[in-house]
């Protein structure tokens, strides 16, 4: 799969009624620039106010996840978000002529399959991970919740629910990397308790359940037609045909999988954790999980990122050296003044920690700035990419007898000056496999932890001599 982003082919619409409203609406996914994220529009309110995903708008999480902002909300947002999520679409713009998303079959399978049918387009930039460095825990005592998050290289969800009850008991659902979502997760549907509808209903909510978007689960065996019958009146569903037969769930609803209503508590994590606003790669582990925990812990993941983001860089320089400068000078073909990376820290199957050393000595200071000395940005990047060739040839027998030649850069930023008594620790790593002797890396620079230069090069490693 590729890391970069990608949305859809072209618009695809749905038709279907508000869980909650009760209200038909149509929704349509359509396609969104780079950097757009999720944002939800109302196209049946004056101006069309655009709505983003974001965990900061969350205000209101009874029984799903709602939205607000310039005067306008959107409700029951979880279910299409983890269809988008978990289909790995960066950007899209949901737009419906209704306040509350459609809950379809109570999955995010129709999601999915619509997304499915007009397929993706893959753009150019590439997706911004948020990369766990610590692990945060969280919980709410008060309700029994508890979630934490771990560092690792995938997204991956591990899911416990106790309802201390004899149809539904301790129920465990993971999810081991986000490509498991189709399969795993997305056809699980909402669950509710038999004894929670009348307070759904008298609270004016559920107005558009129906027993074929949701899993009605029955605790005892004592459940009289009477009682049924009222349930259907005040839920508007009059006539309605309902089976029981003891505990279980209403009309004998066959479960996808044994464990279904946990996999759909972690469907909800990630529609809800999709309101952080970058792919996430973390191990989340909640126990008894909701949405009012699902987004305030997103909003935790929200800080972390600021945190992370503002946080310097660390490397360890005072452990030995992997190659020193004898050793570079037996692998690059570049000598004085034009040798720029004294040290190698380390090399790994990926990647490659180098050191520049700056001297008020070196011969560009006498005309580069003479009365204000800085580091030519052109030479950072040299010195970045000689890095970047020492990683190449390492990969080879006879380094020796190979040299690698520029063929592109991209993406050149200049954070901050580098002058002289600056140490710059440039860290790269590949941007895609080697290939046909093709070195494709993304290199940044950092002068007391603090990013000064970043780019992405292309180059080619090439034997040329004997």
């Amino acid at each position: 799969m590729s890391d970069k982003q990608r949305t859809l082919k072209a618009p695809v619409q749905l038709v279907g009624i508000g869980l909650h409203t009760g209200e038909k609406v149509t929704l349509e996914l359509c396609p969104a620039p780079e950097n757009h994220g999720y944002k939800f529009q109302r196209t049946d309110i004056e101006g069309s106010p655009v709505i983003n995903a974001d965990a900061d708008l969350v205000v209101s999480t009874e029984r799903g996840t709602t939205l607000e902002q310039n005067g306008a909300r959107v409700y029951t947002t979880e279910h299409v978000l983890a269809a988008l999520y978990g289909m790995e679409v960066d950007n899209a713009l949901i737009k419906l002529d209704g306040p509350e998303i459609p809950i379809m079959d109570g999955s995010a399978w129709p999601f999915v399959e619509a997304i499915e049918k007009v397929g993706y387009e893959e753009q150019n930039a590439d997706r911004n991970y948020f990369v766990l460095d610590e692990n945060i825990p969280w919980e709410d005592v008060e309700k029994g919740i508890e979630i934490l998050a771990v560092p690792d290289k995938e997204y991956r969800i591990t899911v416990m629910v106790d309802y201390k009850s004899p149809v539904l008991g301790t129920q465990h659902a993971s999810m081991y990397k986000i490509g498991e979502f189709k399969e795993e997760i997305a056809r699980c549907k909402t669950f509710v308790f038999l004894r929670e509808l009348e307070y759904l209903a008298t609270n004016n909510l559920i107005k558009g359940g129906d027993l074929d978007n949701a899993i009605v689960l029955v605790e005892r065996n004592d459940v009289a037609q009477e009682e049924l019958d009222r349930l259907a009146k005040l839920l508007g569903k009059e006539g309605l045909k309902v089976d029981v037969s003891g505990i279980g769930t209403l009309n004998n609803y066959q479960l996808k999988f044994e464990n279904e209503p946990a996999r759909h508590k972690l469907l909800d994590i990630v529609g809800d954790l999709a309101l952080v606003g970058r792919p996430i790669k973390a191990h989340i582990l909640g126990a008894r999980p909701g949405h009012s925990g699902n987004t305030r812990f997103a909003k935790v993941l929200k800080e972390q990122i600021k945190k992370q983001e503002g946080a310097t860089k660390q490397f360890d320089l005072t452990k030995e050296p992997l190659y020193d400068i004898n050793d570079i000078e037996k692998m690059l073909p570049h000598r004085y003044p034009f040798l720029l990376v004294d040290k190698v820290m380390e090399i790994s199957e990926d990647g490659i920690i180098g050191v520049k050393n700056i001297t008020m000595n070196e011969p560009m200071f006498q005309g580069h700035f003479p009365s204000n000395p800085v580091f030519p940005g052109v030479l950072q990047i040299e010195a970045m990419a000689q890095c970047g060739g020492i990683f190449a040839l390492s990969k080879l027998d006879d380094p020796h007898l190979y040299s690698t030649y520029f063929m592109k850069i991209d993406n050149v930023k200049f954070k901050r000056k580098i002058i002289p008594g600056d140490t710059v620790v440039f860290e790269l790593n590949l941007l895609s496999p080697i290939r046909r002797g093709l070195v494709n890396m993304g290199g940044k620079g950092y002068v007391n932890g603090e990013l000064a230069v970043e780019a992405e090069m292309l180059a080619q490693v090439v034997k040329d001599k004997a």
